[in-house]
């Protein structure tokens, strides 16, 4: 009898863990927690180029917390805002909101927490970085609603992202003078991420054109919007480019601008392809940018 008792609390523990475990890999795939590989970059590059070398332990620690707290919160607001929209689509109905896997409670739940380690990072890196800690919130509300009544949504998502950089610089050096290269970088992800994003919103061209869903593939057709993304990605290739020539002289950088550069070309011609286009060379792209500046500043 004892045995048996032994047996069932061992296998009821297990089930605790493995449901527990579960739970885990719900919510991080509700926020899609490998998308961070697109901003950390970004938040990177930002902050080794304001140090011109490596930040502080302390600094390094505080951005990705504050990071990782502001990207949860972007796709838990963004997921929240679109339920219905994704209940309503055959390709998003699966997700775990719409489908009912995580319930609008522990959604909202997760936000809070976003929201709360993102701003108690901002408190602790600096007042100024805290002061201006609510504009990204503000972008990460306003955009998901964008795709009710503009095709130019997807700026919403480059804009949101393009605060990465110079959110990266700003927590390092908690001053707003010297703003050109972080300016330059921020522009070249929303150049970079709009274009991506226009590639993504092939994938619901029908249904978009369907529910009255705004965007630049549903309004002029998948052609003319690749097109337009490709256009968006060569202003963020130009954008590295007059980084390059403002501040950096290394051959190691050039040869990873020209690495960005194709990249950017290859996902415009693997767009029909729209997991290599967005979730394996985008990710490649991030980093490739961070080792071009990291190349500038250790190898002049």
């Amino acid at each position: 009898m004892q045995e048996y008792i032994v047996f069932v609390t061992k296998q009821t523990k297990s089930g605790t863990l493995l449901s527990r475990m579960e739970k885990l890999r719900l919510y991080a795939s509700f926020i899609k927690l490998e998308h961070t590989l697109f901003s950390l970059p970004l938040i990177f590059a930002g902050s080794f180029l304001a140090a011109n070398g490596v930040p502080s332990l302390r600094a390094i620690v505080l951005i990705i917390l504050a990071g990782a707290g502001a990207r949860t919160a972007a796709l838990a607001l963004n997921r929240i805002i679109d339920r219905e929209i994704d209940q309503r689509n055959p390709r998003t109905e699966d997700r775990e909101l719409p489908s009912g896997k995580i319930t609008l409670t522990g959604a909202l739940t997760l936000t809070v927490f976003g929201i709360l380690g993102y701003l108690i990072s901002a408190y602790l890196i600096c007042d100024l970085v805290f002061y201006l800690s609510p504009i990204p919130l503000i972008v990460f509300v306003l955009y998901p609603y964008m795709k009710r009544f503009t095709p130019l949504c997807h700026f919403g998502v480059g804009l949101g992202l393009s605060l990465a950089p110079l959110g990266g610089w700003v927590a390092v050096t908690c001053s707003l003078s010297n703003l050109l290269l972080p300016i330059l970088l921020s522009l070249f992800t929303l150049f970079w991420v709009s274009g991506f994003d226009i590639i993504y919103a092939t994938l619901d061209q029908q249904f978009d054109k369907k529910e009255g869903i705004y965007s630049l593939v549903s309004a002029y057709g998948k052609n003319q919007a690749l097109l337009i993304s490709a256009v968006l990605h060569i202003l963020a290739f130009y954008m590295l480019v007059s980084i390059y020539f403002l501040n950096f002289n290394s051959l190691l950088a050039v040869a990873f601008l020209l690495i960005s550069g194709f990249l950017l070309y290859l996902e415009y011609k693997k767009s029909s392809d729209v997991d290599v286009a967005f979730f394996k060379i985008n990710i490649i792209v991030g980093f490739v940018v961070f080792l071009f500046v990291i190349s500038s500043i250790y190898l002049p």
